[in-house]
């Protein structure tokens, strides 16, 4: 899962144009209200109780199954002529609604209470720019693969702790 979120994230920046697609292209600024940034301190990361811990997880991957649902409907109109990446989307999505799945399942057998899932988009200006919906996605895509590492720092740090 790792690995395809970097080939996630390197896709979405060829499609779409410089400066995206130049190399080296980062903007880590980039942030969106709605989305929660997946980087922590270690310090902090690493005193979170479990429930804590998977309800972060959980609430940022009820957020990415939504916004990659968005970054994919602004691709079909602003890319559409780009199968692989839609599909990469359409991936991604699954990939996240199944982590989230797995996610309950954990924090039922902890018996820890499920985050209700709520809409983490909210009104979603349809009017925005070519360059707001790309900046949009990269940061969709970029916060996809950073959760995606925690997630499994998280449940390697949760299959340690409850081994069997």
């Amino acid at each position: 899962m790792q690995k395809n979120t970097s080939t996630l994230l390197q896709t979405y920046l060829q499609y779409q144009g410089s400066p995206f697609s130049d190399p080296g292209f980062s903007a880590p600024e980039l942030q969106l209200s709605s989305l929660p940034p997946a980087a922590v301190s270690f310090k902090i990361w690493h005193a979170l109780d479990d429930e804590e811990r998977l309800g972060h997880a959980q609430g940022a991957f009820l957020a990415l199954t939504q916004h990659l649902q968005l970054v994919g409907d602004d691709q079909r109109d602003l890319n559409p002529g780009s199968p692989i990446l839609l599909a990469q989307l359409g991936a991604a999505r699954l990939r996240a609604q199944g982590l989230l799945g797995n996610m309950a399942a954990i924090m039922t057998a902890l018996g820890l209470p499920i985050p209700p899932e709520e809409d983490t988009l909210g009104v979603v200006p349809f009017g925005a720019s070519a360059f707001e919906r790309k900046c949009r996605g990269y940061v969709v895509t970029r916060e996809y693969g950073q959760w995606t590492d925690r997630a499994v720092r998280d449940l390697a740090l949760l299959k340690a702790k409850y081994p069997g």
